[in-house]
């Protein structure tokens, strides 16, 4: 199974206080992805712009849509989908109802952001 997370629908799936420090929750996803990347699986994550600092990583994939707008990443994420050979093999981490209807309707399938959340970053 091959991932691509939502980045901010998963960091805002638990009300943490995220948004006093945007860059340190992305970080803090990438950490949290790397350590758990489920039996080896391949991981990307998708923000809507370049982080700055940049967020770099050995083991996560760290993608970001070609120009920030409104759902930029969102975008992105489906252009991932539709390009990838074997999209059926594709687990989008999100709970943003019209992106998973996009990803689903293009062959993925969709794994809601609270429940990726648990999984890497328990309470």
């Amino acid at each position: 199974m091959r991932w691509i997370v939502d980045g901010m629908n998963v960091i805002g799936s638990r009300p943490d206080g995220w948004w006093r420090d945007r860059h340190r929750a992305m970080v803090t996803l990438v950490e949290r992805l790397e350590q758990w990347r489920a039996d080896g699986d391949d991981v990307t994550v998708v923000f809507e712009r370049p982080p700055t600092p940049p967020i770099a990583s050995l083991i996560v994939t760290v993608a970001y849509a070609p120009r920030p707008a409104a759902n930029s990443a969102d975008d992105e994420i489906v252009r991932l989908v539709h390009a990838d050979d074997r999209p059926t093999d594709l687990r989008v981490a999100t709970s943003d109802r019209a992106l998973a209807e996009r990803v689903q309707a293009a062959g993925a399938a969709v794994f809601p952001a609270e429940r990726l959340r648990d999984l890497i970053d328990p309470r």
